[in-house]
């Protein structure tokens, strides 16, 4: 979709941008890999995708009175605490993805149809200070999704090493892993370079051979 006005062209461009970086990020991994925990707190690539679609529905539907009508039991009230960042062996990778895609097109009709100064509502949030405007939750949700790709441009590289923000687009100074290697080595070095220097006292402080 192309908005209308200049002002949500650019506000869609970013968001778009972050979308589909998220999503590309799942891409050539087997089953197990998009869902497998990679961090002490179980952050994992179709987890966030999954989160990701409700924000959207969320912020950018139902609270300007435009309810999809998706089902989202994992944000029902009652439902169990993180359930909206994993995938569950039922929740395919295939429905997730489909479900996110429909969740732009919804966001995108609302910000095509709404005037950014609309005030919405938003259910789940203290009632003294639940309005805000269209723009707000577009912003909110376009630093939302940046910040999951980020998290997702993490997990990728460790992962199987692949790295950069969209196809044809990286981003990357360089493509040659021996750069990176050399590149990686430089970094170590000076990091224990400074933390020789370092007489601060404290855990984290002085490298260890």
């Amino acid at each position: 979709m192309t908005y209308s006005d200049s002002a949500k062209a650019d506000l869609h461009r970013y968001l778009q941008e972050a979308r589909d970086a998220l999503v590309w990020k799942l891409e050539g991994l087997s089953a197990y890999d998009v869902r497998r925990p990679l961090t002490p707190t179980g952050t994992n690539l179709l987890g966030l995708v999954k989160h990701a679609a409700g924000v959207e529905l969320g912020y950018l539907g139902n609270t300007f009175g435009r309810p999809s009508g998706e089902p989202l039991p994992w944000l029902a009230e009652g439902a169990e605490v993180n359930a909206d960042m994993w995938a569950a062996p039922d929740e395919t990778r295939d429905d997730i993805v489909a479900l996110y895609r429909r969740a732009w097109a919804h966001a995108d009709a609302t910000v095509e149809a709404l005037p950014l100064d609309t005030t919405g509502t938003v259910p789940w949030w203290p009632a003294d200070r639940a309005e805000l405007t269209l723009h707000h939750a577009v912003v909110r949700v376009i630093a939302d999704t940046s910040r999951h790709a980020g998290h997702a441009d993490i997990l990728r590289e460790q992962l199987d090493g692949a790295a950069g923000e969209l196809p044809g687009a990286t981003s990357l100074p360089s493509a040659d892993p021996a750069w990176w290697a050399a590149h990686r080595d430089r970094l170590e070095r000076a990091a224990r370079e400074a933390a020789g220097r370092d007489t601060t006292d404290g855990p984290g402080t002085r490298a260890t051979s």
